[in-house]
């Protein structure tokens, strides 16, 4: 009977200590991603602290995307850690006209997690503040609410976005809403779907002065090489009109989605510094 005791023991150990050995390691790499999802914004977990540059570029038919040219866009970026659960993100974005002009946009958040953000693993729940000038030189202030949920399987985020444009000829508010989940498929290759509504006040205001409420969801990929300082991300699908405004669409104001039904198709490449 004792040595029955000493070999359970032993096996007991034995897997503790594996499961030392292995879950740093899935820690790096699984949960510890600046960015995974591509609509979705969320403060960095614990795992993931530091500095990263971001490269994201993409394809729409009828497209006003973030850059609003000819359905192509690029955008650099950088992530980090602030301290104190304070996360900052820094983009630019440059688009290419059809007559040769070329125009720039810039944009600065601060986001920080207000529930959670202690562990790696969990569900975090923050807020965030910004600011960005558009192509056109419009100016617009930015808010989100912003949930997430990382663990060595799953991944998900969500917000809520506020935009205050300071232009009479936009909307007093506009609310953009995305939603990401992600599913661990083999190693550290996830997949799942992620979802934006867009300029969904147009659900209620007829006069909703972006062209009206848009829909997306499609697949999505995030793939996080192990021992790698790169990430990749991948997400498609159709855009679907949910209602239609009256109101000549704004063709520099900043959005995620195409004007009419279509298609998008866009990636991210990340670099952990």
């Amino acid at each position: 009977m004792k040595k029955i005791y000493l070999l359970i023991l032993l096996f007991t150990l034995v897997v503790a200590a594996k499961a030392q050995t292995i879950n740093p390691q899935l820690l790096n790499t699984s949960i510890a991603q600046p960015q995974p999802f591509l609509f979705t914004i969320n403060a960095l977990n614990p795992a993931a602290q530091g500095w990263s540059l971001n490269y994201s570029g993409g394809y729409g038919q009828h497209t006003v995307t973030p850059l609003g040219y000819d359905g192509v866009d690029q955008n650099i970026s950088v992530k980090g850690y602030l301290g104190a659960k304070f996360t900052l993100v820094a983009s630019m974005g440059v688009g290419f006209g059809n007559k040769g002009s070329v125009n720039s946009l810039q944009q600065a958040e601060v986001l920080r997690d207000f529930i959670g953000g202690n562990a790696a693993e969990g569900i975090r729940v923050g807020g965030s503040l910004g600011f960005r000038r558009e192509f056109n030189n419009d100016k617009v202030a930015l808010s989100r609410i912003t949930a997430a949920y990382d663990n060595l399987k799953w991944k998900l985020g969500a917000n809520v976005r506020f935009e205050k444009a300071f232009d009479k000829n936009r909307d007093n508010l506009d609310v953009i809403s995305s939603v990401g989940v992600h599913r661990q498929i083999s190693g550290q290759l996830f997949g799942g779907f992620e979802a934006v509504g867009q300029d969904l006040e147009g659900f209620w205001e007829t006069n909703e002065a972006e062209g009206g409420a848009r829909l997306l969801i499609g697949p999505s990929l995030n793939y996080a090489p192990a021992a790698s300082r790169f990430s990749f991300t991948l997400c498609g699908g159709p855009i679907i009109y949910a209602t239609r405004s009256v109101t000549t669409l704004n063709e520099f104001a900043v959005r995620e989605l195409p004007a009419n039904n279509g298609f998008t198709m866009k990636f991210n490449v990340g670099f952990k510094l």
